[in-house]
């Protein structure tokens, strides 16, 4: 699974000629090593997970790592990316901020890697949302213009595969006041 969305990601990149991307909800950098970004901002809660990504990207100067709260003091980047955190959110204020930061963090496209239906998930630590009604009522010059479906897609066998596929939002400013 790691393959195919390095594989989405990198041709994404580079056919939109993508110069610069921030990836809220960073993690340990794992999904990073195969990565193919020009630039790349990781945010995230977890000091630890900002730790392992400092030392396991020290020598690459295309990289830096930031507290989740300092995201926004960096300014817009062509591509936010959310991948594998929207189900974690379980408060409903942490996803309404999270999503608000999500599409405020980009300027030309979001890209979200997570299911998209309502349910409570197995555990205390996963909640499945429906975030494209969110996107749809709450981000309005944000258009969906792609959903890829995940060919690992969730089986009884949960170790290889994922209840998540991408959707690929692009910055459509809406017209206002007859504009």
């Amino acid at each position: 699974m790691a393959q195919f969305k390095a594989q989405f990601l990198n041709r994404f990149v580079s056919a939109e000629g993508i110069t610069s991307v921030i990836e809220l909800g960073c993690g340990d950098g794992a999904q990073l090593a195969l990565a193919e970004y020009p630039l790349y901002i990781g945010a995230d809660i977890s000091r630890a997970a900002l730790d392992i990504c400092r030392r396991a990207f020290d020598e690459d100067l295309t990289k830096c790592f930031l507290a989740y709260n300092l995201a926004q003091e960096i300014g817009k980047q062509e591509l936010a990316l959310s991948l594998d955190v929207i189900f974690h959110l379980v408060e409903d204020g942490i996803f309404e901020r999270y999503m608000r930061d999500l599409f405020a963090a980009a300027s030309r496209f979001v890209i979200i890697y997570s299911s998209d239906y309502e349910d409570l998930g197995a555990s205390t630590h996963v909640r499945h949302r429906r975030f494209t009604r969110w996107a749809k009522a709450e981000a309005p010059d944000w258009q969906l213009i792609q959903h890829q479906k995940n060919p690992y897609a969730e089986k009884l066998d949960c170790q290889n595969t994922s209840f998540s596929d991408f959707f690929v939002y692009k910055h459509i400013p809406t017209r206002r006041n007859g504009r």
